[in-house]
C-alpha cells in the first residue's frame, strides 16, 4: 500500500539529507537500466500486436484508470478488439497471474483491474510480468494491448506511450524518490508520444505540447443497489467524502467544486478497507471514488455511495492517436 507522500515532494520544505543521498543512488540506478535496455544488452520484447503504455514518471495516482477505460471503449469503436495488461497492485497475492472479470474479488484481482473490467467487460490479465500478460491477451484475441500503469517497464516493447499529468501537482519538487516523487527524470516525458493533463479545475488548461483531460462525474451510484442519484442533490449538504488513491485532495476537490460540504477521509493507495474504517461518529452520506468503491459493497449500508469519473479528451487526441495506432499496426505486421 503507498502512504501519502512527504510534504516536500510537493511543497517548499526542505529535503532531508538521506532523501538525497538515497535520490542520487536511485537516479543512477535508472540511468543505467535504461542505457542497458537502450544498447540491446537488456532486451524487449514484442507481442505480434500494437502495445499502448499508460503510465507516469511521478509515484502516485495522477488518472490512469479512467483514461486506461476512455481507450478501451474509444478503440473497441474503432473496430479493435482490446485487451488490458496490468500488474494489479493491492492483490492479496501477486506471484499469480490471472485473468480478471467483473465477479473478481479486488484482493484476487486489484482493485484497479476489477474496475476496468466492471466497465468495460473487456480482457483483463494480472501478472507481475507485463509481457507473459500481453502475450496471454493475443493468444485469447486481443488485437492491441493496453498496458496500464506501464511507464517503467521497459522489457514489453511498446508502440504508443501515453503519459498522465496531474495537472495540481505536475512534477512537485522535481527530484528523484526518495527526495521528491519522480521515478525517472522530467526529460523522460518528453519520449512519449501522448502527454495527456488531468486538468484539476474547471478553468484550468494544459500547456503547449498537452492533451487537456477532464474526469466528469454526473451521478452518486449507492453501493447496495438502486437508482443513481445526481451528484448536484448532495449540494449545500455535509458528506464524508473517502479516496484511498494516489492523490485524495483531487476527490475531495471536485466534491466541493460541486457545492457539496465535504469531510474528508483521505487512506492510503490500496487500502484494505473494513468496516471499521467507516466509524466517522455521524451519519452522513458517504461518497466515494469507484476503485474504493469496489472493496466496500460486502459492508456497505444506505448512506453509501460511489461516484464514478468519465475521462473527457479532445476529439482531435482521439484522431491522432488511431493514425498513431494505425502506423504501429502495419510495423508490427510486417
Amino acid at each position: 500500500m503507498m502512504p501519502q507522500p512527504p510534504a516536500y515532494w510537493f511543497g517548499d520544505g526542505p529535503v532531508p539529507a538521506w532523501a538525497r543521498a538515497l535520490a542520487g543512488l536511485y537516479g543512477a540506478l535508472v540511468a543505467l537500466r535504461s542505457r542497458l535496455y537502450r544498447i540491446g544488452v537488456l532486451r524487449r520484447h514484442r507481442v505480434g500486436v500494437p502495445v499502448v503504455v499508460v503510465g507516469n514518471i511521478t509515484a502516485g495516482g495522477t488518472g490512469k484508470t479512467p483514461l486506461t477505460i476512455a481507450l478501451v471503449e474509444r478503440l473497441r469503436a474503432a473496430g479493435f478488439k482490446p485487451g488490458v495488461a496490468s500488474r494489479g497492485y493491492g492483490r492479496d497475492d501477486d506471484s499469480q497471474a490471472r485473468w480478471v472479470d467483473a465477479a473478481t474479488p479486488p484482493a484476487d484481482g486489484g482493485d484497479e483491474p476489477v474496475l476496468i473490467a466492471r466497465h468495460t467487460g473487456t480482457r483483463v490479465r494480472v501478472d507481475r510480468d507485463r509481457v507473459a500478460a500481453a502475450k496471454a491477451l493475443v493468444a485469447a484475441g486481443c488485437d492491441v494491448v493496453i498496458c496500464d500503469d506501464g511507464l517503467q517497464h521497459y522489457r514489453l516493447q511498446r508502440d504508443v506511450e501515453i503519459e498522465v499529468i496531474d495537472g495540481a501537482r505536475r512534477y512537485g519538487n522535481e527530484r528523484m524518490m526518495p527526495a521528491g516523487p519522480l521515478r525517472e527524470p522530467v526529460a523522460r516525458a518528453a519520449a512519449c508520444d501522448f502527454r495527456v493533463v488531468n486538468l484539476p479545475e474547471p478553468d484550468s488548461a494544459a500547456e503547449f505540447g498537452e492533451w487537456p483531460m477532464r474526469l466528469q462525474a454526473d451521478d452518486a451510484l449507492p453501493l447496495r443497489g438502486g437508482r443513481p442519484k445526481p451528484l448536484s442533490a448532495f449540494a449545500g449538504q455535509r458528506v464524508h467524502a473517502v479516496a484511498g488513491i494516489g492523490n485524495p485532495g483531487r476527490f475531495f476537490t471536485m466534491l466541493r467544486n460541486g457545492g457539496l460540504g465535504v469531510v474528508p477521509h483521505a487512506f492510503a493507495d490500496h487500502h484494505d478497507y473494513r468496516a471499521e474504517d467507516f466509524a466517522f461518529g455521524s451519519e452522513l452520506p458517504v461518497l466515494m471514488t469507484e476503485k474504493d468503491a469496489v472493496k466496500c459493497a460486502a459492508f456497505a449500508n444506505a448512506w453509501f455511495y460511489s461516484v464514478p469519473v468519465t475521462a473527457k479528451l479532445p476529439e482531435a487526441f482521439w484522431i491522432s492517436l488511431l493514425e498513431k495506432l494505425g502506423s504501429s499496426a502495419n510495423v508490427v505486421a510486417k
